[in-house]
């Protein structure tokens, strides 16, 4: 998945989506110490989206807080 199509989701979709990447990497990281994979790379591309996903999260996180901060300067502006 794209950062712009990570962009897209909720909250609430990015928290799910973020516990699901991290399962099915633990879950290839198992098969793989146990056994051959069939595409190892899927493991790096699984710690990569993971990270993408990450990167959009704290993004947003930054976008609130400095909507936050612009909302309590206004606020002393307007005093």
């Amino acid at each position: 998945m794209k950062a712009s199509q990570f962009r897209e989701l909720t909250e609430e979709e990015l928290g799910q989506k973020l516990s699901d990447l991290k399962d099915d990497l633990f879950k290839l990281q198992i098969r793989h110490s146990i056994a051959k994979l069939e595409n190892p790379i899927k493991i790096r591309e699984g710690r990569r989206e993971i990270a993408r996903l990450q990167t959009v999260m704290k993004e947003l996180q930054a976008l609130k807080k400095k909507e936050t901060a612009g909302e309590g300067t206004q606020m002393e502006a307007r005093k």
